[in-house]
């Protein structure tokens, strides 16, 4: 899924203006002008596209691009960032200060974009609680035709009922065709594999199911903590800041049917199939924990509380055992663990499959493994597949086994290929009107009532996150959640 057309050649649903809002931001600066500098550079952009950026900071177009230039410089490998390069992206690029919060601001911003007769996509990187007002802005000076599509970066609420007063006020305007709702990890090659892995291949299909896999795997782990996002994160905790968009669509990747065609309709639908099949937690099958201090690569750490000044009742790890009530998936259980301050940074998923009916390998023979897929997101995007194998030499009776990997490592396999930004995909899909990699209302309800269910499970227990030590998996209960079942976390 590299490019879905050549370079150099453009759909004709392909917008000919790009309106980013929040360009001053960290997102901006970090991900989104990387990205479409990385567009840019390998021919993906229409030579005609302009991007106009906007933000609340008084800027001049000139000063704009000094400052887009040198966030450019900071975050690129230096033998890309070429002054003809540059040059030639910056010259896309032009700035106009707005106030959201001021209707007269949007005039002018009309007037720089100019006609979007040739399409106009629109990116929100801004805070939720203008939405609204940026929506309405768009909507009363031109900027919400029909040739405009709206991208929104999350968080979209912090419950059911705040999700639907967003998408309430978004659908009075864009109607939910020209919605593109994002979760980056959709953008991530891997991720995006999984497609290209289970219904591009023979081998996997036939064992997708309860008769085939006895459970899945879905860890996403960070060593670091609040990273200067105290305010956010301690407002949403990893039950929502994490679970509920980015583990929720891996989940449903995973697990969904195969689509009658790629098409963003067809695979949309199987994903809400997954989601709408979710299971009730239990109380015994969900732990909220905390991190304390400890170590983290040898150095000691806070604890939550330290760093965040005060008191709280966040969680900052999450564990959860759930099940997908369908016949394919019917008493497989599906594994999710997610945390701050964990001993490594690693976001994988692992397909266990069932043991073999009957060994013919007694002692010495070694242990027999089940096999495993262990599909490898970040820092390193892999696939491995762990199989039994004899272990080389001879022996007096039998054969010695030993469990190895068939490892794919994309970096390796694809070494002429760039790795990309997941923001690329994403943002490259967007200017281009397709779909398929965004979240569509259906979904991200279906995600926020489960999470809703685990929350007031939590309230009605009355008892806060436990605590574990920085550096740790987590507290003690998530291990028991999956040993009881004779399960042991992938590490």
């Amino acid at each position: 899924m590299e490019t879905r057309l050549p370079a150099g050649t453009f759909g004709p649903a392909a917008s000919s203006r790009l309106l980013l809002f929040g360009a001053t931001g960290d997102l901006s600066q970090r991900m989104l002008l990387t990205s479409l500098f990385g567009l840019d550079e390998d021919g993906l952009l229409d030579p005609d596209l302009r991007i106009v950026a906007t933000a609340i900071e008084p800027l001049s177009s000139e000063e704009f691009r000094r400052l887009a230039e040198g966030a450019l410089l900071k975050y690129l490998d230096t033998a890309r960032a070429t002054a003809p390069a540059l040059k030639r992206f910056l010259a896309r690029l032009s700035y106009v200060r707005v106030d959201a919060s001021d209707p007269a601001h949007f005039s002018p911003l009309a007037d720089a974009v100019g006609p979007i007769g040739g399409g106009l996509s629109i990116f929100l990187s801004t805070a939720p609680s203008l939405f609204g007002p940026t929506i309405a802005g768009l909507s009363q000076t031109g900027l919400a035709g029909e040739t405009a599509r709206l991208a929104l970066e999350k968080p979209l609420g912090s419950d059911l009922a705040s999700s639907r007063l967003i998408n309430d006020a978004v659908a009075a305007v864009f109607p939910e065709n020209r919605v593109f709702r994002l979760d980056h990890y959709l953008g991530k090659e891997t991720v995006q594999n999984l497609l290209a892995l289970r219904f591009g291949n023979a081998l996997f299909e036939p064992l997708w199911n309860a008769q085939g896999i006895e459970h899945v795997q879905i860890s996403v782990a960070e060593t670091v903590g609040l990273e200067g996002r105290g305010a956010y994160f301690d407002g949403m905790g990893s039950l929502r800041d994490m679970v509920q968009n980015h583990m929720l669509q891996l989940l449903a990747l995973v697990a969904m049917e195969p689509p009658s065609s790629l098409n963003p309709q067809s695979v949309r639908d199987e994903k809400v199939k997954v989601l709408t099949s979710l299971r009730p937690v239990g109380q015994r099958d969900s732990i909220a924990g905390q991190y304390t201090a400890g170590a983290i690569g040898g150095a000691l750490v806070g604890g939550y509380i330290d760093e965040l000044g005060g008191p709280s009742d966040a969680e900052t790890f999450v564990a959860i055992k759930a099940h997908v009530d369908n016949w394919r998936w019917k008493g497989v259980p599906f594994y999710l663990r997610t945390g701050k301050r964990l001993p490594i940074r690693r976001s994988e998923i692992v397909i266990q499959f069932r043991p073999v009916h009957h060994s013919i390998f007694g002692a010495p023979g070694g242990s027999l493994q089940p096999n495993k897929l262990v599909i490898g997101l970040q820092p390193e995007e892999n696939i491995r597949l762990l199989l039994m194998t004899k272990q080389p030499g001879l022996y007096r009776m039998g054969l010695r086994l030993r469990e190895v990997p068939l490892d794919l490592g994309m970096a390796d396999a694809f070494s002429d290929v760039r790795r990309r930004i997941a923001y690329e995909r994403l943002l490259l899909d967007l200017i281009e009107g397709d779909p398929t990699l965004f979240v569509r209302r259906d979904e991200i309800e279906a995600q926020w009532r489960w999470i809703d269910d685990i929350r007031a499970g939590w309230a009605s227990r009355g008892s806060g996150p436990r605590p574990y030590s920085a550096g740790t998996w987590g507290p003690s209960a998530a291990i028991a959640l999956a040993e009881r079942d004779g399960v042991s976390w992938h590490e």
